[in-house]
């Protein structure tokens, strides 16, 4: 059976909140994460894999007061992101620039609470399914 993949692939997307946020802040990162990946990377509207889970800061969600001259408060939320490596820096950017703009607007986040990691592998590294590396 031939499968018809999509030429932009799926993210898996792991989103680090602080414990205690009512339903609509987890829901408008969730959003505002993947609106970002839909207008930036080309991702289709269904294709939302995420995982969003709440840590207590300084337990579970740990992180400095500052970085690289970046203040942080108790409203840091890290966001990580697994793609197939097919993007361009230029992209990359925006993206990052697109969800922290996004997220600023909704939930109200500060920009500088919103950390980004984006993970690159190689397409044939995903199974979306049934024990097949559909990219493959």
């Amino acid at each position: 059976m031939q499968l018809s993949i999509v030429e932009s692939d799926m993210p898996l997307v792991r989103i680090a909140l602080p414990a205690g946020k009512p339903p609509a802040f987890r829901q408008n990162i969730s959003r505002g994460v993947h609106r970002a990946l839909v207008e930036t990377f080309g991702v289709p509207e269904d294709d939302l894999f995420q995982i969003v889970t709440e840590h207590v800061v300084g337990e579970g969600l740990v992180r400095p007061s500052s970085y690289l001259g970046i203040e942080y408060t108790d409203d840091l939320v890290l966001i990580q992101l697994t793609v197939s490596d097919t993007r361009s820096l230029e992209q990359k950017q925006r993206l990052f620039a697109r969800i922290a703009s996004n997220l600023t607007e909704s939930p109200g986040l500060r920009p500088q609470d919103v950390f980004i990691n984006l993970v690159e592998v190689r397409k044939e590294n995903w199974s979306f399914g049934n024990g097949v590396a559909q990219y493959a």
